[in-house]
């Protein structure tokens, strides 16, 4: 998310000494995408040097590591303290 967004946000929980909360809707293309980046990475099959592997991409699309087993890909995802998911 930008830095305006993310100020506007805090200075409105703080002004009402609540939990921030955010309305996607008015979101930008942009910030949308932003969403989840550093907290999401996806786990997809390919191959590699033509073995079958699975891919870890960060959520938005940047590859981070290859793993011989989907279960070790997941756990490294969860060892970093990110949320898998899934893409067939």
């Amino acid at each position: 998310m930008n830095n305006t967004m993310s100020a506007e946000a805090d200075d409105t929980a703080d002004q009402i000494g609540e939990p921030m909360s955010l309305d996607i809707r008015h979101l930008t293309a942009p910030q949308l995408a932003q969403l989840g980046v550093s907290q999401i990475a996806y786990v997809k099959p390919v191959v590699f040097n033509g073995t079958p592997a699975f891919a870890i991409h960060a959520a938005d699309g940047t590859p981070m590591a290859v793993a011989g087993e989907r279960d070790v890909a997941m756990a490294a995802i969860r060892q970093h303290e990110m949320v898998p998911a899934l893409v067939h």
